[in-house]
């Protein structure tokens, strides 16, 4: 068969995606899930009594945006902080089985910060969480490592979840956009202002909302964000908007991509997929606009899938019959 130009392009995409080199930098975590069996109410309280059966850990927050990177062919590096504890342990493990190259600085006076999911009869009962801020002084080193992870990658992504890991943010933008590097962000909190420059954001619905305050229409959630853009000096800003799809607003116009229909089983880490996609789009040499567009696809598959998860280059791009 004579390969056709769709077959031609996307060989040529997954030659560049295994060139694309990443860096993430942020907030890291420890997913970690217990599977059982609900059968009775304790007789303590009225509560399920869960017979655990299964463990399973997983890679998260800032760590599982370096998994869906790297799950996409992409040479991915990490940059973060762990507590010297046995989390921080199982992380750097996940991570090597992941083939990502983690600089993770310890922190003795810290926690790993863990996510404990308690699941039982297919539906989470629980989630408790462990963490710490990191000291100034591991903060102060990781900046020294960035300048020099800055020099061999093509796209930044700064993924913040407000743990404390990304202090020196508004920094590391700027060294990135000097250094000509797009730099992607995953914001938090209501203070936007320190990702001033970046070249796109991401925020959720209702993390705009909380920073923009709420609308009543598609005309004015247009004028609201791109107020915001032009603010921060933004190049572009991307709403997840969940089941109505995404947004991007950028000068000129704006971009809204539909949701990919599908059932949905599970939207956590749908936002690290989106903006991992994003960033090995980029560095393999893609616009921005398609770039978007195959994120979509991306998030549209892994909230087919139970817990944080990832999609790869043989699910976005199945090989088209003949």
């Amino acid at each position: 068969m004579i390969a056709n130009k769709t077959d031609t392009t996307t060989a040529s995409l997954l030659r560049r995606l295994r060139r694309a080199r990443v860096l993430v930098v942020g907030d890291v975590m420890l997913d970690r899930y217990w599977f059982g069996e609900v059968n009775r109410i304790s007789p303590e309280a009225p509560v399920p009594v869960v017979k655990v059966d299964r463990v399973e850990e997983r890679p998260g927050g800032a760590a599982n945006v370096a998994r869906n990177a790297s799950a996409l062919s992409a040479k991915t590096s990490l940059l973060s902080v762990v507590g010297r504890d046995e989390a921080g342990r199982s992380l750097r493990q996940l991570l090597k089985q992941e083939g990502i190259a983690a600089s993770l600085h310890d922190d003795a006076t810290v926690a790993t910060t863990v996510k404990l999911r308690v699941i039982g009869r297919q539906q989470q009962l629980l989630r408790a969480d462990f963490e710490t801020v990191p000291g100034h002084e591991v903060l102060a080193s990781k900046l020294k490592d960035f300048r020099r992870l800055l020099k061999g990658c093509d796209v930044v992504i700064l993924s913040d979840y407000g743990k404390g890991g990304l202090t020196h943010i508004a920094r590391m933008i700027a060294l990135a956009r000097r250094a000509g590097k797009p730099v992607l962000v995953d914001p938090k909190g209501e203070d936007y202002s320190r990702y001033r420059g970046a070249t796109l954001i991401t925020p959720n619905r209702a993390e705009l909302r909380a920073v923009t305050g709420g609308w009543s229409s598609e005309a004015m959630l247009n004028g609201k964000a791109q107020a915001l853009r032009r603010r921060l000096g933004l190049g572009g800003l991307l709403v997840t908007r969940s089941e109505e799809g995404m947004t991007l607003y950028r000068r000129g116009g704006r971009l809204h991509v539909p949701a990919q229909a599908r059932e949905v089983y599970d939207v956590s880490g749908a936002g690290d997929t989106v903006i991992a996609t994003i960033g090995v789009m980029l560095a393999a040499g893609e616009g921005l606009e398609q770039a978007v567009r195959i994120a979509n696809r991306a998030a549209g598959i892994v909230v087919g899938k139970f817990g944080t998860a990832v999609t790869h280059p043989g699910e976005l791009f199945p090989p088209q019959e003949d």
